[in-house]
């Protein structure tokens, strides 16, 4: 089995690793803190502690790329809080050592955030068109890497992630006057999430842009109702004031070219 190189050890990377590991492929993972390279260590990765900045790039970075053939990049944008970050910046100061290591795939997470809410059916046909500052940094990160010669890259758009221990109806339980009742949701189990990229590495579909949505998209009215029920907690409040915008992204290309079947929301 090729060696993989898994950047960013976090919600979805870690899990991910460990996966690829059970499936036979040795696994390097990297994470930022320093307490958690006993966690990766005690699952079997080689561990290594690696921190991508805008002026440098902090780690045993040409170690942790160095003999693998596939370089999976999970690191999302931090661009909610007052430090935010040039992310593009930070795939720019990652790309040289990409070069170096001879990599030849690279899979890079993305969102559907960089479509615009315009309530239009979206595929990966339509052209992007972000309205936030994490959506245009991504893809203009996407950009940079996909149009590298150097290496082949599949670029993933998933939707909003949720897991067994991750829901957004915890968030909103209770709470009142929540806009876009009439919004469909585009959710994406973590397990869907690792397998499709699992399902990528397995047929080798590199060079490639995936939307990676699960094709159920009910209201969130309806949706979060639901989920409130099942889980017995408190129902959040809908308000109808302004009409309701959002998108439906379609996923049909996962499930017809990678032949993918998604599992329940």
């Amino acid at each position: 089995m090729k060696q993989i190189s898994v950047l960013g050890c976090g919600w979805l990377g870690l899990l991910l690793a460990k996966s690829l590991l059970k499936n036979g492929f040795p696994i390097k993972g990297s994470t930022t803190s320093l307490e958690k390279i006993s966690v990766l260590e005690g699952n079997g990765i080689q561990a290594f502690q690696i921190e991508l900045s805008e002026d440098e790039i902090k780690g045993e970075i040409d170690f942790f790329l160095s003999n693998s053939e596939i370089l999976i990049i999970d690191i999302p944008p931090k661009l909610r809080s007052v430090s935010s970050e040039n992310f593009v910046k930070k795939i720019q100061n990652l790309i040289p050592f990409i070069e170096k290591a001879k990599i030849e795939k690279v899979i890079f997470i993305s969102s559907t955030s960089v479509y615009s809410d315009n309530n239009s059916v979206v595929t990966e046909a339509t052209k992007p068109n972000p309205e936030t500052e994490s959506g245009k940094q991504l893809l203009a990160s996407e950009n940079l890497l996909q149009s590298n010669p150097n290496f082949k890259t599949t670029v993933i758009r998933f939707g909003g992630l949720i897991g067994e221990d991750r829901h957004p109806i915890h968030f909103l339980a209770g709470r009142k006057n929540i806009e876009n009742p009439e919004a469909p949701i585009n959710l994406i189990h973590q397990s869907d999430c690792i397998g499709i990229i699992q399902t990528i590495i397995e047929q080798n579909c590199f060079g490639e842009t995936f939307n990676a949505v699960t094709p159920l998209h009910p209201s969130r009215k309806k949706y979060y109702t639901q989920k409130a029920l099942e889980f017995n907690l408190p129902l959040p409040e809908f308000v109808n004031a302004k009409i309701s915008i959002g998108k439906t992204i379609l996923s049909d290309k996962v499930e017809n070219v990678l032949k993918y079947k998604f599992g329940t929301l």
